[in-house]
């Protein structure tokens, strides 16, 4: 079984939690890839330790205790993932990886020296937001799944899931970029598979695929 710390398991609850909902025990397994027995191990000492709000059989939710460390560990891992990014190169299928090795080990002191060599960017190699040292989240621009775009519908790309390697591995060998621009060219009903154009090459993809790339429509 992996060796999943308290503040993985307080990543995950951030991540997929949504106002008003609770986070279940089984949505924390299948991230953690660990059993349902030991989320529910977990979330009672979380609980006690008064980070979260567990209720039994139901799900989850961050007390502020959870929620400032979830929040700044968030920072840590998107800020080690983009300097991955950018000035080391390694691919946006590995920086997820080797981010969560390195998190863990890092003094705020460097953090926020990695924040300064970076420019202070808003948003990680995957789109999502990087908080502030002052736990600040920039806001997401409003955008929709790519699955969801009609024949002729065109936007920029804004977000790439990042809960499979695999995914992001093909998001990266089709050469697509953030913020590059896509167009449906096509949509077939028998699968809900899709010819997208990006940078005036065309490309066939998945349904899955599309359902994990995140577009901001053009006005």
């Amino acid at each position: 079984m992996p060796n999943i710390s308290k503040e993985d398991y307080l990543r995950v609850i951030y991540k997929n939690y949504t106002e008003g909902s609770l986070v279940t025990a089984t949505v924390i397994a299948e991230k953690l890839k660990v059993s349902n027995a030991a989320v529910t191990d977990m979330l009672k000492k979380l609980s006690r330790a008064k980070f979260v709000n567990y209720i039994p059989y139901k799900g989850v939710e961050l007390l502020p205790k959870g929620m400032e460390t979830a929040v700044n560990l968030v920072r840590r891992h998107r800020i080690w993932e983009t300097y991955l990014y950018k000035i080391v190169g390694l691919p946006l299928s590995l920086v997820d990886s080797e981010a969560e090795n390195l998190e863990h080990s890092s003094s705020d002191e460097l953090i926020d020296r990695l924040e300064e060599i970076l420019g202070f960017p808003e948003f990680d190699p995957h789109g999502d937001p990087i908080p502030s040292k002052k736990g600040k989240i920039p806001k997401l621009k409003k955008n929709v799944a790519l699955s969801e775009l009609q024949i002729d519908e065109c936007g920029s790309i804004a977000r790439v899931s990042d809960d499979s390697t695999e995914l992001l591995d093909h998001f990266s060998k089709l050469g697509i970029e953030l913020a590059m621009e896509v167009k449906v060219i096509e949509k077939r009903s028998f699968d809900n598979s899709m010819l997208i154009r990006v940078k005036r090459k065309n490309h066939n993809i998945s349904e899955k695929f599309a359902q994990n790339i995140f577009i901001e429509l053009k006005q």
